[in-house]
């Protein structure tokens, strides 16, 4: 019998080369990552856009609970000065003086005496409130007449004393009964500038505004 031969397997072909479009020959990135991409950027700008407004946003909180506890300092210490009467002269004084820092501070005794002298010599009962409190910003009064006084801004004190300065304004008024007279209705207003020593503010100027 004739024999019979075997069919020679053909090596298998190799594997035709990836075709790429415009000839290019070549990993590229498909529409898939580049999708990806730009959803991986917006999102890295959006928390950094989320981080600057919580920053800001916090930086605004601290400083209007700032603002406000200087408010506050201002109306306390008016509060004491304008309900001072000759029973409480001392005391008054001496929670006023408690309360100053820097120039008033040093000078408090000739700053106070003209209160202190009306209050002694009529023996006057004064009761008083204040109306109004806001804190002055200084800036370009673009609407203000040629020649007008501008109120000068708070003296800053330096740096190893208070970390800040500000300038707030108190519309008071008090009822003075003097000993054998009428009731006088006096009006305060007063330019106050506060101080924040280690985070407490205190009164370091006193000014009367008419």
């Amino acid at each position: 019998m004739p024999e019979q031969t075997k069919p020679v397997a053909e090596p298998a072909d190799e594997a035709a080369p990836e075709q790429y479009p415009d000839g290019f020959e070549g990993p590229f990135i498909s529409g898939y990552g580049v999708a990806s991409a730009a959803l991986g950027a917006l999102s890295v700008a959006a928390i950094a856009l989320a981080a600057v407004i919580w920053l800001a946003h916090r930086s605004d909180v601290a400083e209007r609970s700032y603002q406000s506890q200087a408010m506050r300092a201002a109306v306390d210490w008016t509060g004491v000065l304008i309900n001072m009467n000759a029973s409480n002269v001392a005391a008054s004084l001496q929670r006023l003086h408690d309360g100053t820092v820097g120039e008033l501070n040093a000078d408090f005794d000739s700053a106070m005496q003209p209160y202190q002298q009306v209050v002694q010599r009529l023996h006057s009962t004064s009761h008083g409130q204040v109306e109004a409190v806001a804190l002055e910003a200084v800036r370009h009064d673009l609407d203000s007449q040629p020649g007008a006084p501008r109120p000068a801004p708070a003296e800053q004190l330096p740096t190893s004393v208070a970390s800040r300065t500000d300038t707030v304004i108190v519309v008071a008024t008090s009822v003075s009964e003097n000993a054998g007279g009428k009731p006088q209705t006096v009006h305060w207003n007063l330019r106050l500038a506060v101080s924040d020593v280690d985070g407490k503010p205190m009164i370091s100027r006193l000014e009367s505004v008419r």
